[in-house]
């Protein structure tokens, strides 16, 4: 088990390259070991419509290796699908390869799969384990996981307060990121699908919302009022996997008040205080600190909702 734990973390490792340009697929690594511990091919889901990561891991096989796959384990962060998509089955392929054990991080939730590729393994005579490093392995792909198990994206709430819990002076805007939290918003951005204001925020503020201090894509830009309200099942409809909410102060209260988020982001500048302005939301009881960061006097806490599993 210590063993199936070292090649999955290396699949983990693997996956994360393919965060920008995998989507709307999940990330997704492979290895690849010989019966003497050797890693003889690995690689990841590179590109959404391009092969898969264990075509990849095969594909990375050296000839005079290929004939160790009879004694070999593969070893994916996520179930090989079972179905035909962009791309044919990788669990066909993992059969016709001829390895002799699959070690499988977690279920795919999609519903084309969901145990399918795990079942067609083992009726083809494949030692299958499943389960090594689950939390993980579902935690690198959470967006993913939510927008098909919940049929709505995953939901981060964000926002920047002063050391007093204001999120402006007096009622107008104030800037209260430095450059390498206004970097690491930028990041995040590139990272999801869309983001969205409430109306007050867009006719006040006029953000960009865009990614401007990172490489990557802009964002859907989204705005509501009570004329325009959110449409959860539109989002999903749209392959949304991922939204920001940025506020202003009532529309992260309304996602609050009504449990919606999956994520919290919460920036507070401690060397800044203001007399008066927008109370900043209060933190919910079942936040968990998730991680923290710490530049200069600006202090960034990332938190998760406890589940029955956290």
């Amino acid at each position: 088990m210590i063993d199936d734990e070292k090649y999955m973390r290396r699949c983990l490792q693997l996956a994360r390259n393919g965060q920008q340009n995998a989507k709307p697929n999940p990330m997704v690594g492979a290895v690849i070991v010989s019966s003497d511990g050797r890693i003889i091919g690995e690689g990841y889901h590179v590109r959404c419509g391009e092969g898969h990561a264990e075509v990849n891991a095969f594909a990375s096989v050296k000839p005079e290796d290929e004939p160790l796959l009879a004694e070999a384990t593969i070893y994916v962060s996520l179930e090989p699908c079972s179905h035909y998509g962009k791309t044919p089955p990788c669990a066909d392929l993992i059969i016709k390869k001829g390895v002799k054990r699959a070690v499988v991080g977690c279920v795919d939730p999609f519903a084309e799969v969901r145990g399918r590729g795990i079942r067609k393994l083992r009726e083809a005579g494949i030692e299958v384990e499943v389960g090594v490093l689950e939390k993980e392995c579902e935690a690198l792909n959470r967006r993913f996981f939510t927008f098909h198990r919940e049929q709505r994206p995953y939901i981060i709430l964000k926002w920047a307060q002063t050391a007093n819990g204001f999120i402006d002076d007096h009622f107008k805007p104030v800037q209260i990121s430095n450059d390498f939290t206004k970097m690491l918003s930028h990041k995040l951005r590139a990272e999801e699908d869309a983001i969205l204001v409430g109306r007050v925020t867009e006719e006040r503020d006029h953000p960009q919302l865009t990614v401007r201090e990172w490489n990557g894509s802009n964002p859907k830009r989204l705005v509501i009022d009570r004329s325009h309200p959110l449409n959860l099942e539109s989002l999903y409809a749209h392959q949304i996997q991922s939204l920001i909410v940025e506020g202003g102060a009532k529309t992260l209260q309304s996602f609050l008040d009504k449990g919606l988020w999956d994520e919290l982001r919460v920036e507070t500048n401690l060397g800044m205080t203001v007399g008066d302005g927008t109370r900043a939301p209060q933190i919910p009881e079942e936040a968990v600190v998730e991680k923290t960061i710490r530049d200069g006097e600006n202090q960034l806490v990332c938190y998760h909702q406890i589940t029955p599993e956290s």
